[in-house]
């Protein structure tokens, strides 16, 4: 990967919708050479897909919470599965610490929230935080140099 295929990855990020135009001008390139190196950068696997950030207040979840999890580790054959399942969790993340899963969620009510929690809770101890406010929204990742 050189400085051409990083500015690429810089530009997709910030608007994975960029015409092929607009990045070929920024990094002084024909759009199907540019072309050329995203399909590279798909196959090898570093652009793993594309999506489409919603407003979820506008979908009518107002509520996103974090769950701190504590389970015990031969249950994850059976918790994989469920959390998976759940369309409201938005990341799961196995962590170190006192509780192991650390799980995002979002619901359009504390109702809902408090059901699922309720759910969750065969699989052992909770924590729960609701977010008040987002002053980083989720952003791509700086690319390294030497890489």
């Amino acid at each position: 990967m050189d400085k051409i295929d990083k500015k690429i990855l810089e530009i997709l990020q910030q608007n994975a919708r960029t015409p092929l135009k607009n990045i070929a001008e920024q990094v002084f390139l024909s759009s199907p050479a540019v072309s050329s190196r995203i399909d590279h950068l798909e196959k090898s696997g570093i652009i793993q897909n594309y999506r489409v950030r919603v407003d979820r207040q506008k979908l009518g979840y107002h509520i996103t919470a974090f769950i701190n999890l504590e389970m015990q580790p031969e249950q994850k054959k059976e918790f994989y599965p469920f959390i998976q399942a759940e369309p409201n969790v938005l990341e799961c993340n196995c962590v170190t610490g006192e509780y192991s899963m650390l799980l995002k969620v979002t619901f359009q009510s504390t109702m809902d929230l408090d059901e699922f929690i309720g759910r969750l809770q065969k699989f052992g101890k909770t924590s729960t935080q609701i977010v008040f406010s987002t002053p980083v929204e989720p952003r791509g990742i700086p690319i390294p140099e030497t890489l």
